[in-house]
């Protein structure tokens, strides 16, 4: 892929998705981005703009139909195509809560933006990936997503979802020229991961390192991306060992 390739990402004012737009800035890519957040979303695109990136910013709720579509227009009509999309957008919920004590409307509302985020998504930017029988999908996991861990609830079966939507459509998307895959980027020093662990006393990923890794899966088309999951750090770990 070149340099006038069209990178979507989800939920990137902030954290990972925050990350994400600036490397992809750095490789000098278009962009387009959400976020709910219109404050914060607004000084992420100042800072890619800065690193030389044209980016369209739009100010959405990935989880409304409307604004999917919106979002998803406005970007075709700029750039012509969506050539990679990050479904990244994603809420933790309250902080570390038994299930027996998670409020049920807290509960609904996890699953409803976590999994229904890459799906609407998904679903818009697809048909013009089908189109022209290319495109990269990489959605966001967690290590929580394939086992269990106390008091992280409606988060981890959450990303357990959004693995059976990954593995589903990669396996639907077979010899169509578009892929789907996931990435696990391990707990980083984000906001996010204060909720989810509090006093947390151990060494955390860093989100720009991480950032990286959605580089090389979104870009080089020699990785096979298709129905994999890939963990951030051992991957970078490969990397190194590698160079």
């Amino acid at each position: 892929m070149n340099k006038k390739t069209v990178v979507m990402i989800t939920g990137a004012s902030k954290g990972l998705g925050r990350a994400l737009t600036l490397e992809f800035a750095k490789q000098g890519m278009r962009l387009a981005i959400c976020a709910r957040g219109e404050g914060l979303l607004r000084e992420v695109e100042q800072e890619a703009r800065e690193l030389g990136a044209e980016v369209i910013a739009i100010s959405a709720d990935s989880t409304d139909v409307k604004d999917v579509n919106r979002f998803v227009s406005i970007v075709e009509e700029a750039f012509g195509s969506i050539d990679v999309l990050i479904n990244n957008a994603s809420i933790f919920g309250p902080g570390p809560t038994l299930l027996a004590d998670y409020p049920d409307h807290d509960f609904a509302e996890v699953l409803r933006v976590n999994v229904l985020n890459p799906f609407l998504v998904t679903k818009r930017v697809l048909p013009g990936m089908l189109t022209r029988n290319k495109g990269r999908i990489l959605n966001v996991t967690s290590e929580a997503g394939k086992t269990g861990f106390a008091e992280w609830g409606a988060y981890g079966i959450s990303k357990f979802a959004v693995e059976g939507l990954t593995q589903t459509w990669a396996d639907e998307l077979q010899d169509t020229g578009v892929s789907m895959g996931m990435v696990d980027p391990g707990e980083m020093d984000t906001e996010m991961h204060e909720i989810a662990v509090p006093d947390c006393d151990y060494e955390l990923g860093d989100p720009n390192e991480v950032a990286k890794v959605f580089v090389h899966l979104a870009l080089d088309e020699m990785i096979e991306v298709n129905g994999k999951r890939f963990e951030a750090q051992t991957f970078l770990q490969e990397k190194r060992d590698v160079l």
